[in-house]
């Protein structure tokens, strides 16, 4: 599966989703159970695995250290496990969204849910997590249970070199700093900075 048909399927669930495909906080959210109906659908298992190579490897793009930045003002804070939220959560808010914050961290300012987040919305950007998403869609489309996913995760990742979901194992990209250094913050993501610093 190439990146184009990755992010049309994806795009495709979120104007299915309509209203609240943006917000993962929402306990009604539509976008997960969308997606993974979409994928059952439109995809066989092998496809539906080649979706999970290509979600990791969309992922491993968002691994910077600007946007791990730019998480840790937005969440208030931001662990290993809460990057990866929030990377998951970057992909499902669609192909526009993400290729704009990864060049751009902080042009999430203008994300509706994220600047919501930086008053009394009760939303939430990120999202636990998308390869579980996938998993349950190859589970319902093959009837096998999650060890069998992931014993098919691994057979394509040792023939295709792929990873797997665990997400990388180097350092972030780009240039690191304290994300406690409100001046260093304001300087390097300045709107994020004035709506959570």
């Amino acid at each position: 599966m190439d990146h184009d048909t990755f992010w049309q399927i994806l795009d495709d669930a979120r104007a299915r989703a309509g209203r609240g495909a943006d917000d993962r906080g929402a306990p009604d959210d539509p976008l997960p159970r969308t997606l993974t109906s979409l994928l059952v659908e439109r995809l066989q298992p092998e496809e539906i695995l080649a979706f999970a190579d290509v979600a990791d490897d969309v992922g491993a793009e968002a691994y910077t250290w600007p946007v791990w930045g730019a998480a840790y003002l937005i969440e208030g804070g931001c662990s290993d496990d809460g990057f990866m939220d929030f990377r998951d959560g970057l992909v499902l808010a669609g192909r526009e969204v993400f290729t704009r914050a990864v060049a751009a961290p902080d042009s999430l300012a203008d994300h509706p849910v994220v600047s919501g987040m930086s008053g009394d919305d009760a939303g939430w950007f990120g999202y636990e997590s998308l390869g579980s998403l996938v998993r349950r869609a190859w589970a319902q489309s093959t009837g096998r249970d999650d060890e069998s996913y992931y014993a098919a995760r691994a057979a394509g990742a040792s023939s295709s070199g792929h990873g797997n979901e665990a997400g990388p194992s180097a350092d972030p990209s780009g240039e690191s700093w304290d994300f406690d250094d409100e001046d260093e913050n304001r300087r390097r993501l300045p709107r994020l900075t004035a709506l959570f610093g």
